[in-house]
């Protein structure tokens, strides 16, 4: 084993010990906060239904306290991290210290690769393949946005966000936190709030508390109207969001009888997705 890493061995650190025995800093650039409790570590673990599928991409494994819970079930792994101290560790350090994963080397992968630059298309042989993972901070929409993308091959999503953008994501209509990202979301996926996850088990802690969810894609991958447009309709209508959509869709040239539907004399946070969809639909009916 590597002289640079050293084991640890402790299950449940203090704070001093596990910044005594970690084998890998966290780095700010990164937003990297290592979780240390194994019994949320577990959890996350648990939150995957494996329903359909057996492929899995964990982002950000850093030392693999999720990871080792991932390897206990039935699946391949891909764990995918940018941090070349993580992968280092991942590859020798962290296969000693957990003897269970010295059998998993056929179905246990570690890339070293930013996930929002990499192409998905070439991995898993277009078999489909779940996301989880403790996601970093400042990028953790922009995964949920290239999930969108490739929602054909991605059945289930689970993992940890900051608590605020969790529970954003799985909002129902009339919250102020109820947004484009809750929209789009749940257009294609049933998002469910899980669990809060205090900053005390992280190292370094967070300066928020943080929020697990999972999201089960819809059986049906392909919305009643025209994605492009519906996407514009959304992002149009909650950058204006004071405004109802009477006056925020202005530049869409809606017909007369558009304008004096009941729906526009709304403010985007009270539609429903499936109204969303409907306005979407009249809108592209109008141009056409």
């Amino acid at each position: 084993m590597s002289s640079k890493f050293k084991k640890n061995k402790s299950h449940s650190p203090s704070n001093k010990d596990w910044k005594e025995k970690t084998a890998v800093r966290a780095k700010k650039h990164l937003g990297q906060h290592f979780l240390r409790d194994e019994n949320i570590a577990r959890k996350i673990g648990d939150t995957l239904t494996l329903v359909n599928y057996t492929n899995i991409i964990e982002i950000g494994p850093g030392m693999g306290v999720l990871t080792k819970y991932i390897l206990q079930k039935d699946v391949r792994l891909i764990a995918m991290d940018l941090d070349t101290e993580s992968i280092e560790y991942l590859n020798t350090s962290f296969l000693l210290e957990h003897p269970e994963t010295r059998n998993c080397k056929n179905k246990f992968q570690v890339i070293e690769a930013d996930f929002l630059k990499y192409d998905l298309d070439t991995l898993f042989e277009n078999e489909s393949f779940a996301i989880t993972g403790n996601f970093p901070y400042n990028i953790s929409s922009q995964i949920v946005f290239k999930t969108l993308e490739h929602r054909n091959r991605i059945p289930e999503f689970t993992g940890m966000f900051q608590k605020e953008v969790a529970q954003r994501i799985c909002e129902k209509p009339g919250s102020k936190t109820y947004g484009i990202l809750s929209v789009l979301t749940q257009a294609f996926y049933d998002a469910e709030y899980l669990f809060t996850v205090p900053p005390s088990v992280f190292n370094p802690p967070p300066k928020v508390e943080s929020g697990v969810l999972r999201l089960i894609r819809k059986s049906s991958q392909i919305l009643p109207c025209n994605e492009r447009l519906f996407y514009k309709v959304v992002k149009t209508a909650f950058g204006q969001r004071r405004k109802t959509l009477r006056n925020s869709l202005k530049i869409f040239q809606l017909t007369d009888e558009i304008k004096g539907m009941d729906l526009l004399t709304k403010r985007p946070e009270q539609l429903s997705v499936e109204q969303f969809i409907e306005l979407t639909s009249l809108i592209e009916k109008s141009v056409n």
